[in-house]
């Protein structure tokens, strides 16, 4: 295993890298106080209004997204909106709920569901979530996002 003396370096004399201690032995040479780390400063990352467009919308108020990939950001994304949504039945449909979050990690889609208490299936909606009855609080949130769109693509009538 290759290591670099000077992060090595760097982490002996407690700092999180060889620079971090280069620059503290700079200013004990000039005889300042080495103050390492000693502030916090708090700050907020300023809102960013986004906007998400699930896949599907069933008529019993389940929304289903579909993924091939399920990356960080769409984690995170999906997340922050059962937070903010808690009402909101969002459901997955993965191609392989089995594929890991990356490569050498055992986590799978279906585990992070599961941890997260998402429902999710393969491949297609689970016949059962078609017969759902209705949930009015997950229909009623939907039903204020709702857009008009164009119609979907494919064979006109």
């Amino acid at each position: 295993m290759f290591y670099d003396y000077r992060k090595f370096r760097g982490i002996q004399h407690g700092y999180r890298s060889g620079l971090e201690d280069k620059i503290a032995q700079q200013l004990k040479k000039a005889n300042i106080s080495v103050e390492y780390e000693t502030l916090s400063i708090k700050y907020t990352v300023p809102a960013i209004i986004r906007t998400y467009t699930p896949d599907f919308f069933l008529p019993n108020g389940i929304v289903i997204e579909s993924k091939g990939r399920f990356t960080t950001e769409d984690r995170k994304k999906h997340l922050l909106i059962k937070k903010l949504f808690p009402e909101l039945d969002l459901r997955f449909v993965f191609y392989n709920s089995k594929s890991t979050l990356r490569k050498g990690s055992r986590t799978t889609y279906a585990d992070w569901c599961e941890k997260n208490n998402f429902l999710y299936c393969d491949r297609y909606i689970d016949e059962n979530w078609l017969n759902e009855k209705i949930n009015l609080n997950s229909f009623n949130l939907a039903m204020n996002f709702l857009r008009i769109k164009k119609p979907v693509r494919g064979k006109k009538k």
